[in-house]
């Protein structure tokens, strides 16, 4: 997982949306009117998907998982479990069938003690801050609750084809960034948006903070694909022309 910058509604949809939540609770905020609401949205929900997709990572990603494409709207807190906010944009990520439907669910564990939700919103928080990756592994280690509890519920760890897909990512971005150092201007273009759209958006995340240990990112990365690291974080910095 990566942070995400969530856009403003253009005003005409914030306002539809606004006026279908006003008539979940006129009907009454239960699962089943926030749900049939939903299903009937087909417009409303056709431009947050665009939105959703605008704003996901690499190549329209799923937001949690970061492998698979994103198809879904996945409601943050369930419609289940709070249905006055099925229309909430702030409640609405772009998820894999597979974490959506699989593994999400209504699940939404919450804090004990304060009742506060304990999934990782990218879009409001940095992932990192809750989530270690290691590189050799494409293992997640949980720094806090909310990172155990979002690895839990979408089998960050779980799930052989992510943990491999993270691991062999790694392996792609050394080979991309030793590609754009060796590359002509206009092949090195290339490879450098093929580092900005890659699955797994979080390994290469993983790899820019390296940087800010020369030691262990000479340690992990090695002397050349640092130095190209370097190249091409200086290169992004300057000016056109």
């Amino acid at each position: 997982m990566i942070p995400l910058q969530r856009p403003p509604l253009q005003p005409r949809l914030a306002a539809e949306l606004a006026r279908a939540t006003d008539r979940i609770r006129t009907e009454g905020p239960t699962t089943a009117t926030g749900r049939a609401a939903w299903r009937r949205a087909v417009r409303p929900k056709a431009q947050l998907r665009l939105m959703l997709r605008q704003m996901a990572p690499g190549l329209e990603r799923c937001m949690y998982c970061g492998d698979n494409l994103g198809t879904d709207i996945d409601h943050f807190e369930p419609i289940a479990q709070a249905p006055l906010r099925t229309f909430d944009w702030q409640n609405h990520l772009l998820a894999c069938a597979h974490c959506n439907s699989n593994r999400k669910r209504d699940r939404f564990p919450r804090d004990p003690a304060t009742g506060d939700g304990l999934l990782i919103d990218p879009c409001r928080e940095d992932p990192a801050d809750h989530l270690r990756l290691y590189l050799d592994s494409g293992a997640y280690d949980p720094l806090t609750a909310r990172g155990e509890a979002t690895i839990e519920v979408f089998g960050l760890n779980e799930r052989p084809e992510l943990v491999r897909g993270r691991r062999m990512m790694f392996a792609v971005v050394k080979a991309l960034l030793l590609a754009w150092r060796d590359a002509p201007p206009a092949e090195a273009a290339e490879y450098a948006a093929a580092l900005r759209e890659i699955h797994h958006a979080d390994v290469l995340r993983t790899v820019l903070a390296l940087r800010r240990s020369r030691s262990l990112a000479l340690a992990v990365l090695g002397p050349d694909v640092l130095a190209a690291l370097d190249g091409l974080t200086t290169a992004e910095r300057e000016p056109d022309g």
